[in-house]
């Protein structure tokens, strides 16, 4: 294959490793990373994979950078790491990297949840409790100025991205009595393990609801309603499974707390995201096909007959549901512009 150098500017602000870039997840990483104007794609490294470079595993990407075990005491030579590894594996590599003074984002769950208790319940024991004082939540548009400061950054899910960002306007108005949460995900968001029921005779002309009673996204969201209304209100999150690649709607259907007019809501989320870059309010429901392989949310809000609130966001969830998020977050972190490299 063709051997490719990365289209670097100047010198790279940092040299960064991606852990685990065999992942849909970790893939994408590095392949902005390798794009990006202002930083060097130094390290990307697989278990599985180890030996292959990432466009081969990936045709259609372009980061011919071939694909190692990953090292601790041989990645001094880097700033900055996008550790893309699932729960309770991810934690141990954070702590070492942290260790030899890395930025870390890290796209596991295993420090997005403030409270351990809630963690326990819902993942086990925590691998690392003592970072969990340190990790900032990476929802760029809610804690931005807090991510400039911060060295790790725990990437929210792609759940959490796409009905936090759709619900924020609301929960910090103090607008929701309580909420439905319908969630439509395309099957990368399970990653590249996801088994029997991710085959293609299971899901072509297909769809199905699943984590019914109970997903592990669900803490994460009301965590962050209740960070922006004072408390989480209640809350009904049921996800499901599209025969899409890549994609996430969420419709968010919202008995308010006060009535409130189509108008007064328009001029809500208007104000809310007017100088946000990847968040944007438009006239009609969106699909997912609109932000494909970008760092976009796009949201619409309007009102029933009824009085109920209805919400509707879109996001790709390999871009600002995970990788387009870490190097959004990992841009801040580095003194750059949020938006250098993405789209």
């Amino acid at each position: 294959m063709v051997e490719r150098s990365q289209p670097l500017s100047g010198d790279p602000a940092a040299r960064v490793l991606v852990a685990g870039a065999s992942g849909f997840a970790g893939a994408l990483a590095a392949e902005i990373v390798w794009n990006h104007p202002r930083l060097e794609l130094r390290e990307a490294t697989s278990r599985a994979d180890a030996g292959l470079r990432i466009d081969e595993l990936y045709p259609r990407y372009r980061a011919s950078v071939e694909m190692t075990e990953l090292d601790i005491d041989a990645v001094e030579h880097c700033e900055a790491a996008i550790v893309a590894y699932p729960h309770h594996a991810s934690a141990p590599v954070v702590a070492g990297l942290r260790e030899l003074g890395l930025l870390v984002v890290d796209l596991s769950a295993d420090f997005r949840l403030r409270d351990p208790y809630v963690y326990r319940e819902w993942y086990g024991e925590l691998s690392a409790p003592a970072l969990l004082g340190d990790a900032v939540y990476g929802l760029t548009e809610l804690y931005r100025e807090r991510i400039r400061e911060a060295e790790l950054i725990a990437n929210p899910g792609c759940y959490p991205t796409a009905t936090v960002l759709s619900l924020a306007p609301l929960a910090a108005a103090g607008l929701i009595a309580d909420v439905v949460v319908d969630a439509k995900s395309g099957v990368s968001g399970a990653g590249r393990g996801g088994g029997d029921r991710l085959s293609f005779a299971t899901l072509t002309e297909n769809a199905s609801p699943y984590g019914v009673g109970g997903h592990r996204h669900e803490p994460e969201i009301a965590q962050e309603l209740a960070a922006l209304a004072g408390e989480a209100p209640p809350l009904t999150f049921v996800p499901h499974l599209l025969p899409l690649d890549q994609g996430e709607l969420v419709s968010c259907y919202v008995r308010p707390s006060r009535e409130v007019s189509a108008s007064e809501l328009r001029e809500l989320y208007a104000d809310r995201y007017a100088e946000e870059r990847f968040v944007e309010v438009v006239d009609r429901p969106p699909s997912v096909r609109e932000v494909r392989d970008s760092n976009l949310c796009r949201i619409h809000v309007d009102r029933d007959a009824g009085g109920r609130i209805l919400v509707f966001g879109v996001i790709d969830n390999l871009w600002k549901g995970a990788a387009g998020q870490a190097v959004q977050n990992l841009n801040l972190m580095l003194g750059l512009d949020e938006g250098e490299g993405l789209r």
